[in-house]
C-alpha cells in the first residue's frame, strides 16, 4: 500500500488543529489531511522547520507558533478549530524528567481546549499489555492518555506498535542492525511478540477517524496483518536487502540499558532514543481488538511491503519526514559571554552565488566532507563511543537542507538561500561549536559569475577542558577546513549534467 490515502471519507470540513507538524507523524499527517479536504493549522514551537514542507504554501493551512506550556499561546492556536491531534511527547529517556513533563504538557492541552471548545482530541500512542511490567515509555504514553481525556473533550486514542515506514526510527534500527551484524548478540526480547504497521495504514486510520463518529471517545488498538518476532522482522530486513540470513544469539542478562548502548553503536539513533524503543520490545504489543479495522476498513500493508517500500523511497530520496529532524533547536543566547574561539578561512569563487550555496548544501551523508574525510569519520566514531550521534544519521536528501534538519552530527539552525547556511554541532564536545557559510557577491575581474565564500568555525569552550580540546584539535584545521572549502569551491565551480 502506498505512502498516501485513497478513499477516506470527507468527515467535517472545521480546522483541524495539528500539534507536532514537524515530527516524523505530524507532517505526513497534514498532507493526508489536506487530501482528505480538511483545513490545517499547525501549532509548532519553531514554524521555520516548516519553511520546505510541500503544503507550507497552501492556502488551505496555517502554520502558527505555540508554547504548549503556556495557556496563552494554547488558547490562541486552538481558536476556531475543532479537532486536534496531539502528537507532542518526547522521544528520550534521559532523566526522569521526561515523562512528568509530557504528563503535564497533556494536562495543560487538555484544559485549554476544554475553554477552548475543540470538539474533539485524537492521540496516538503505544501498544503494550496493560500490567506492573509495562516499560517506563508505554507507562508514559499511558499517562499522556489519562492526562488528555482528563478536562472531558472526547478523545479517540489509538495505540500501535512498531511504525514501519521511510526515515522512521523503529525502521532505522532494523535496517542498519540486519545491515550491519552478520552475527548478533541479542536481548530476549527479539522472541517477543509484535504487530507492525506500515507508516501509510496509520495515517489512514488517523485522518479517517474523523469521518467515523463511531471512533469518539474509543481506545482503539491499531496493527498490521502480520503478528511476528523481531528475529522475524530482522530475517524479512535480511531478504529484502538481498543479505544472508543473520545470526541471533539471544542473551538473557542483556538489560534494556545495554541494549540501549549497543543500538547506539550500532544505528544512527542516540542511546536516548534508543532506550524506550528497546523498553517498549520487552512487552509484547499485539492489537487486542479490531475496532479500527472494523470501523475504518482499508487494506494493510504486509512486514515485507512496508519494508519494501520503505527501501524504495530511501533508495530515490524520496523521505517524506525522517526522525532525526523532530527536536527544539538551539539558539545564539548560548553564545552569550566568554571567550569565543574562531577560525575564518574564505575563497574566491568562480560560480555563481546560487551554485556556491547548492554546493554547500551537499555537504555531509553519502557526500562526505571534501578533504581529510579520515579525520571526520574518527571524529564520528569517537562521538558514537561517548554518546553523541556520530555521523551515522547522514541526512535525508543528497542535495537539500531544511532548517532543523540533521546533517551528519551537526543540525541546520540557520538558513538564508544562496546567501548564508549555518550548523550547529550536536557531538558530544566541552563546549558549543558552530559552522557558519556565508556567500558574498564579488565582481569578477574574468568577466564570467564570482562570489566570495566565508567560512567560518566558531568554538565557546566550557572550562579548562573545553580550552584544552580547541588547542588540541587546532593543528588538524589546516587539513579539515582548507580542504573543506577547496572542496566546495572547486564542486561549485565545476559545471553540473543538466
Amino acid at each position: 500500500m502506498p505512502e498516501s490515502i485513497d478513499g477516506v471519507p470527507a468527515g467535517w470540513r472545521e480546522r483541524v488543529l495539528v500539534t507536532g507538524a514537524t515530527g516524523y507523524v505530524g507532517a505526513r499527517l497534514v498532507t493526508r489531511l489536506l487530501d482528505a479536504g480538511h483545513p490545517v493549522r499547525c501549532a509548532v514551537r519553531a514554524p521555520r522547520k516548516l519553511a520546505d514542507r510541500r503544503w507550507h504554501d497552501d492556502p488551505r493551512v496555517e502554520i502558527v507558533r505555540c508554547e504548549f506550556d503556556d495557556p496563552a499561546s494554547l488558547a490562541a492556536a486552538m481558536q476556531g478549530c475543532g479537532p486536534a491531534y496531539y502528537l507532542v511527547h518526547s522521544m528520550m529517556s534521559a532523566g526522569t524528567e521526561y515523562a512528568a513533563r509530557d504528563r503535564d504538557l497533556a494536562r495543560q492541552f487538555a484544559d485549554a481546549a476544554q475553554q477552548a471548545g475543540l470538539t474533539r482530541l485524537l492521540y496516538l500512542g503505544g501498544l503494550g499489555e496493560t500490567g506492573d511490567d509495562l516499560s517506563e515509555h508505554l507507562t508514559s504514553r499511558r499517562e499522556v492518555e489519562e492526562a488528555l481525556a482528563s478536562s472531558g473533550v472526547p478523545l479517540t486514542v489509538f495505540r500501535a506498535a512498531m511504525i514501519l515506514g521511510s526515515g522512521s526510527a523503529s525502521f532505522e534500527i532494523l535496517r542498519y542492525l540486519v545491515e550491519r551484524l552478520p552475527v548478533m548478540i541479542t536481548p530476549r526480547w527479539v522472541s517477543t511478540e509484535c504487530q507492525p504497521i506500515a507508516i501509510g495504514n496509520v495515517l489512514h486510520y488517523l485522518v479517517a477517524a474523523l469521518g467515523v463518529p463511531e471512533t469518539t471517545g474509543r481506545t482503539l488498538d491499531i496493527g498490521g496483518p502480520e503478528i511476528l518476532t523481531y528475529r522475524a522482522l530482522m530475517d524479512v530486513m535480511a531478504e529484502e536487502r538481498g543479505l544472508a540470513r543473520r545470526m541471533v544469539l539471544p542473551v538473557p542478562m542483556l538489560t534494556p540499558w545495554l541494549s540501549s548502548l549497543w543500538i547506539h553503536l550500532v544505528t544512527p539513533l542516540s542511546a536516548n532514543i534508543a532506550r524506550p524503543l528497546a523498553e517498549g520490545l520487552r512487552n509484547r504489543v499485539v492489537a487486542r481488538n479490531d475496532d479500527a479495522a472494523r470501523l475504518m476498513p482499508q487494506r494493510l500493508s504486509t512486514v515485507r511491503e512496508a519494508i519494501r517500500e520503505a527501501l524504495d523511497l530511501e533508495a530515490s530520496f524520496d523521505v517524506e519526514t525522517s526522525w532525526s529532524s523532530a527536536g527544539p533547536i538551539p539558539g545564539d543566547p548560548d553564545w552569550a559571554g566568554g571567550t569565543v574561539f574562531l577560525d575564518e578561512r574564505s575563497a574566491t569563487v568562480r560560480a555563481t552565488p546560487q551554485a556556491t550555496f547548492e554546493a554547500v548544501c551537499r555537504l555531509g551523508g553519502r557526500a562526505g566532507w571534501h578533504r581529510g574525510n579520515a579525520l571526520w569519520r574518527v571524529r564520528g566514531w569517537l562521538d558514537r563511543l561517548v554518546g553523541g550521534p556520530g555521523l551515522r544519521r547522514g541526512r535525508r536528501h543528497p542535495e537539500r537542507v531544511s532548517y532543523g534538519e540533521a546533517l551528519d552530527f551537526w543540525r541546520v539552525t540557520d538558513i538564508d538561500r544562496d546567501r548564508h547556511l549555518q550548523l550547529r554541532a550536536e557531538m558530544k564536545l566541552p563546549g558549543i561549536a558552530r559552522l557558519d557559510f556565508r556567500i558574498e557577491p564579488v565582481a569578477s575581474d574574468a568577466g564570467g559569475p564570482a562570489c566570495r565564500l566565508v567560512q567560518e568555525a566558531r568554538f565557546l569552550p566550557r572550562g579548562l577542558f573545553g580550552l584544552l580540546y580547541w588547542y588540541a584539535v587546532t593543528p588538524f584545521h589546516a587539513v579539515v577546513f582548507n580542504g573543506l572549502l577547496r572542496g566546495i569551491t572547486e564542486q561549485a565551480e565545476t559545471p553540473r549534467p543538466s
